[in-house]
Parts: structure tokens; C-alpha cells; sequence
């Protein structure tokens, strides 16, 4: 099997899998932190930015590319749309509050999956394909600065978040690359 990413490169993996590739990929990366000069040490977990970044889990959305980030730098929080459940505000309250970030980014994106769906049509879909209807909401929307917008101020209105976090929202630009920031102050419909 050949993985070819978003950037046009490839390996070669025979016929494993795409995990058996990316588990190769992981001993490659072990090994070469082993091999440095400096002795082997674990990183931080306290993020060095004190940034926590709650993003899409959208394949074209390289989070640590977009913001220059580094391992260790940031807490990257994930979901399908980047939406803001109960299980990522505790995560958030976690990383604030044991981790020491002080400000949330979220980011949103063009050409988002949760766009083309609507809650009951998706339950209704797994319903077909499984049998079972979902417990929890899916979340999906119509308007990203709206959303993006709701989301800060869910974000900005948690007593589990420290009042004086800076949440900041942004949409990216799947075609363009280009990251623009959303006026979370704009009147929520």
C-alpha cells in the first residue's frame, strides 16, 4: 500500500494498513528521539504557549502547521465541527485549571462536514445503519460565524473556565489557507 498525504508525499507500506504504517511511523519517531545528544527526558505537560486550541476534526485542518506550533506547545482539542460539548469544556477546565492555559482558540473552518447534516437526518442515518438512534445532540449548523460566535460564548460563560481566559474564535479557509478571526462581540442570532 502507498499513503500519500495532503502534500503530494508518499511511502511505500506493502500491504499493511494505514495504522500498521503509522505505528512504523512511531517507532521511526521514537528512535530518532533516542538517537539526539541530549539525554532522554519526558516533555512538560504544561503546555509552553499556555494556549488550548479546540478545533475541527477535519483532515485538512493541520492545526500545529496553521498556528507554528510544536510539540508540547499547545493542548489540541478535537471533535467533529469543533464544537463546544460538556466533555470539552471539562477538558478545558483541565487544562486550565491543572495545566495552566489561559487562552482558548477556537477554530472553525470552510467547508465543514457539520454544515451537510442536520441532527435528525444524522440520527436517522445511524439509525438505518445500526439500529440504534444516538443519545447525545450531534450538533450540526447552518451559519459557521454564528456558530463560531455561540461557541465563544458558551466558552466565555462556563463557571468552570476562569473569567479572565481569553477565548478568541477564527475560521479557516480550506481553499485559501488563509485563518480570518470572527467579532465574537457580533450579535448572536
Amino acid at each position: 500500500m502507498t499513503m500519500v498525504d495532503a502534500r503530494g508525499s508518499s511511502r511505500v507500506t506493502g500491504s499493511h494498513s494505514a495504522t500498521d504504517a503509522m505505528l512504523q511511523c512511531a517507532e521511526n519517531f521514537a528512535a530518532a528521539r533516542r538517537t539526539g545528544s541530549e539525554p532522554i527526558r519526558a516533555r512538560p505537560a504544561r503546555p509552553a504557549t499556555g494556549v488550548a486550541v479546540l478545533a475541527c476534526m477535519d483532515a485538512r485542518l493541520d492545526v500545529n502547521t496553521l498556528l507554528g506550533l510544536d510539540e508540547g506547545d499547545a493542548h489540541i482539542l478535537r471533535n467533529a465541527g469543533g464544537v463546544v460539548t460538556d466533555d470539552m469544556i471539562r477538558s478545558l477546565a483541565v487544562s486550565q485549571h491543572q495545566l495552566g492555559t489561559t487562552e482558548i482558540i477556537l477554530l472553525h473552518h470552510t467547508q465543514c462536514g457539520m454544515m451537510t447534516v442536520t441532527d435528525d437526518g444524522f440520527r436517522e442515518q445511524l439509525f438505518e445503519r445500526t439500529g440504534f438512534r444516538p443519545p447525545w445532540p450531534v450538533h450540526a449548523f447552518g451559519d459557521l460565524e454564528v456558530d463560531v460566535r455561540t461557541s465563544v460564548a458558551r466558552l466565555r460563560a462556563s463557571p468552570f473556565l476562569a473569567a479572565s481566559t481569553s477565548v478568541r474564535g477564527f475560521i479557516y479557509d480550506v481553499v485559501s489557507g488563509v485563518l480570518r478571526e470572527v467579532d465574537a462581540g457580533a450579535e448572536v442570532a
